[in-house]
């Protein structure tokens, strides 16, 4: 063997952010050791032994000898075991058994089993995502990780079972290089029975509050007793927002991508995600977080998507707020002492609560066992701060009987034409700023002319404005959700009852807007 050097790459992911890693080894005459450098966390840094075990099971040894491996650039941390594959193709590299011209451009993902198997790894569509930004053309990754490599446009991507498989490829190069992976088809699981708005029974408020929701990216907050239906309305909400478009489809499944199980992310779904954590989940499982890597929470994981938090007073106060900026920017931060890490959080967030503990005053309220004290304990719980980002809040009464009679509402798919048609006009009006929906409009924006809407259209909310009853943020939001209310009826400019209707969801709760 000629011992030398040895290079292939991989990618050193933080968050969804990346970086192109050339894995570099050398093998020099001295006493047995191997060794890695370059900030390898404790996955990273027992690869050696999984190496020598794979590479000894293949038939190609490591050799006795000194071997110094290195993850360049050496200032990135270096997190996972998916650096195992393409340090074993380095080091056999180095030793003279693989050519080193041919694997040096190829980005190599995967871990290594003793036996030599190549085990699927997660964040393979993030980390593939940058390494064709910064132009790779070839991937090698496990057979597990390949439906998921293949939503990467511009790369060829090659999956290998067993390292054996690898050096075969490499020592016996085919005519036309290594052997590409089929494409995969995309089997679906059995089809489930569609939610569709229409199986809501009554609640026009709400329903209308859920379609100005979906038209302009409006948070909102449903009140009302157990079983009126709340939990349903916030399920259909995805399937009146429109499918979304490839470049969002792949941000949601590169969050999907760092959590979900190996080979689940393997097609395209283009449905805005819905997600929905329990009462009981902590800040890092909302926001993101961990001990070791930092992973993304629910918000990300809601990304493009419809975030629900049922019975939400239940929520602990100190994980409702970490809402408050992901709202106002559409990430979050996770600020470590050596890390600070960005996940995507642009999602639209629907609270659903009980009008009090004990679920019961509404009405005369003659059942509730809540005393005056637990009532203003209760509706404390959503702190003023939180409710002010949130655009919409209506009253979900108890279903009567007599509504059982009338006419089926409208249909998921009836509603989402409308929404969808909305969503064109907005694009159309907003597209020199880069907003997509009201929703995300600058109150500035929509107070100044061109925009800016005549005294006698504003006169409700400037009177509003003018007592206090209304903040200017909640003027702001208003005028947002009258935007989007004309838009629904087809009309260019809101008049004075889009503004009324605006003003009246805002505090239809009775609380500070």
């Amino acid at each position: 063997m000629t011992f030398g050097l040895g290079r292939t790459r991989a990618v050193a992911l933080a968050g969804l952010d990346g970086t192109l890693v050339d894995v570099e080894a050398h093998i020099a005459a001295g006493l047995p050791g191997f060794s890695v450098g370059g900030l390898p966390d404790t996955a990273c840094a027992q690869a050696p032994d999984r190496v020598r075990a794979a590479a000894a099971t293949a038939g190609v040894p490591v050799p006795p000898h000194r071997v110094t491996v290195n993850l360049s650039p050496a200032s990135v941390p270096k997190r996972g075991s998916a650096f195992d594959l393409g340090i074993a193709v380095a080091v056999l590299a180095a030793a003279g058994v693989l050519p080193r011209e041919p694997v040096e451009p190829v980005v190599h993902l995967g871990e290594l089993s003793l036996d030599g198997r190549l085990r699927g790894v997660r964040g393979v569509l993030p980390a593939l995502l940058e390494a064709a930004r910064q132009g790779v053309r070839h991937v090698v990754v496990p057979d597990e990780n390949v439906a998921e490599a293949q939503l990467v446009d511009r790369l060829v991507v090659h999956g290998a079972r067993t390292l054996e498989e690898v050096v075969r490829w490499y020592r016996e190069p085919a005519p036309g290089g290594l052997p590409v992976a089929a494409r995969r088809p995309h089997v679906e699981d059995e089809p489930r029975r569609r939610l569709d708005l229409g199986d809501v029974v009554g609640q026009p408020e709400a329903r209308t509050a859920l379609e100005l929701a979906a038209t302009g990216g409006h948070h909102l907050l449903m009140t009302g007793p157990p079983g009126v239906g709340k939990t349903m309305l916030a399920e259909r909400l995805v399937t009146v927002l429109p499918r979304l478009g490839r470049e969002e489809a792949l941000e949601v499944h590169a969050v999907r991508s760092l959590v979900a199980p190996v080979g689940e992310v393997g097609r395209l779904d283009r449905t805005p995600p819905f997600v929905a954590p329990h009462h009981s989940t902590s800040v890092a499982a909302l926001a993101g977080g961990g001990s070791g890597v930092v992973l993304p929470g629910a918000v990300s994981r809601a990304h493009h998507g419809v975030l629900f938090l049922d019975e939400a007073p239940e929520f602990r106060s100190t994980v409702l707020q970490t809402l408050r900026q992901p709202l106002e920017s559409g990430e979050v931060v996770i600020a470590r002492s050596k890390a600070l890490v960005r996940y995507p959080a642009r999602f639209l967030l629907v609270l659903a609560a009980n009008p009090c503990a004990c679920g019961m005053a509404y009405g005369k309220g003659a059942e509730c066992r809540c005393s005056a004290l637990d009532l203003r304990s209760y509706a404390g719980r959503l702190s003023g701060p939180l409710l002010d980002r949130v655009d919409l809040r209506v009253r979900v009464p108890p279903v009567r009987r007599a509504a059982f009679g009338d006419e089926v509402g409208e249909s998921s798919a009836v509603v989402a034409a409308r929404v969808l048609a909305a969503r064109g006009a907005q694009a159309e009006r907003w597209s020199a700023g880069g907003w997509a929906v009201n929703g995300l409009v600058p109150g500035h924006v929509l107070r100044r002319p061109p925009y800016r809407l005549a005294p006698g259209v504003t006169a409700v909310i400037d009177r509003a404005l003018d007592t206090g009853a209304l903040s200017l943020r909640g003027y702001d939001r208003v005028l947002r959700v009258a935007w989007s209310s004309a838009d629904l009826g087809g009309r260019t400019v809101p008049g004075r009852e889009d503004v009324t209707t605006g003003l009246q969801l805002r505090q239809s709760e009775g609380t500070a807007a």
